[in-house]
């Protein structure tokens, strides 16, 4: 069986690190995007989409609808990697968009199997579009365990500062933050202080007015790294998370991690404990309470210690996603 895998790989955004990983793992002979302009990547669909016995897309983009029209004539089964809900996302983060609801919709209307990253996802897309439930299923997205070499590493670990990622957009929930290290700044520690990096969204103003906050933008995956092995605790304070790259990489870069319930990739972790959780999003007390608890308790030994590495691994995903791949194939 031949896997032609199509979607962005590049550009270091989370559901492109995915990708990147399922092409370094997925069988020799793999084929996967190569073009860039939009003339030569339709070409390069066509052709590889001829030369594969199964296509998948992972990730939003219009290209798919494309891309599985010419599956359709083709006869060739298809797949979506669904990393994020488009249309809820945007809700949430002030943006709607009914041009990219549409191509969403579409989308799941065409692929013959529809992977959710996480099984929470998974569960949570069964409700939002029931229409579509029986094409449903989940991978658990994988861990880079490459970068646990240094996870015990702390001696540059700054004890003031607390990370997240996310910039200004809404559903992170990053001004909470803020609300929380200033409540910490005048009960505990002074020098408190929270680095964020992401593009600009509409919660920028209101993260830009708190003095604790060191906005750093958009930086590469090596700045990101190099920031996970420096903090003393990392935080993911989202609404919506369908799965969430970020903590499960400072934890294996030796980071503690807080998050919220709604953080798909705890689904990972057997040991969780209250602590670990944030179940109010929207409360900076809480929210601090819980920092303050991780500053003094760290969790990364435990945490990094309580799910199987191996079988979390990108190759193991790899062969989950080859064999639900050949299962669609069978079916034709």
């Amino acid at each position: 069986m031949r896997i032609f895998l199509a979607g962005d790989h590049y550009t270091g955004t989370g559901p492109a690190n995915v990708t990147q990983y399922y092409i370094d793992n997925l069988p020799a002979g793999t084929l996967y995007q190569k073009r860039r302009s939009k003339l030569l990547r339709a070409a390069e669909i066509v052709i590889d989409t001829v030369r594969a016995d199964v296509v998948v897309y992972s990730g939003y983009s219009k290209q798919n609808i494309f891309g599985m029209k010419a599956a359709k004539i083709l006869g060739k089964p298809t797949a979506y990697i669904m990393h994020g809900c488009v249309e809820h996302e945007n809700e949430i983060n002030l943006e709607p968009d009914e041009e990219m609801n549409s191509v969403e919709r579409r989308t799941l209307d065409m692929a013959d199997l529809v992977i959710a990253v996480s099984r929470t996802f998974c569960s949570w897309l069964k409700e939002y579009y029931p229409v579509y439930s029986g094409k449903f299923d989940y991978i658990t997205n994988g861990v880079d365990t490459s970068l646990a070499g240094r996870e015990k590493d702390t001696r540059e670990r700054d004890r003031h500062m607390i990370y997240t990622v996310g910039g200004g957009m809404p559903r992170k929930k990053i001004r909470y933050i803020c609300s929380a290290i200033k409540i910490l700044r005048e009960t505990y520690d002074p020098d408190l202080y929270l680095c964020i990096t992401g593009a600009s969204g509409a919660d920028s103003d209101a993260i830009g007015s708190f003095d604790c906050a060191d906005n750093r933008g958009l930086v590469t995956y090596e700045e990101s790294t190099g920031l996970f092995r420096k903090a003393a605790l990392f935080v993911q304070n989202s609404c919506f998370e369908t799965f969430g790259l970020a903590p499960v990489e400072a934890l294996m870069c030796g980071c503690p991690i807080l998050c919220s319930r709604h953080v798909g990739a705890l689904e990972l972790f057997d040991d969780l404990r209250a602590n670990d959780i944030i179940d109010n999003y929207d409360d900076p007390h809480e929210i601090a309470e819980k920092i303050r608890y991780n500053l003094e308790n760290p969790n990364a030994d435990r945490l990094s210690g309580c799910f199987g590495r191996e079988k979390s691994s990108w190759k193991a995903r790899s062969m989950v996603l080859e064999s639900k791949l050949s299962k669609l194939v069978s079916k034709r």
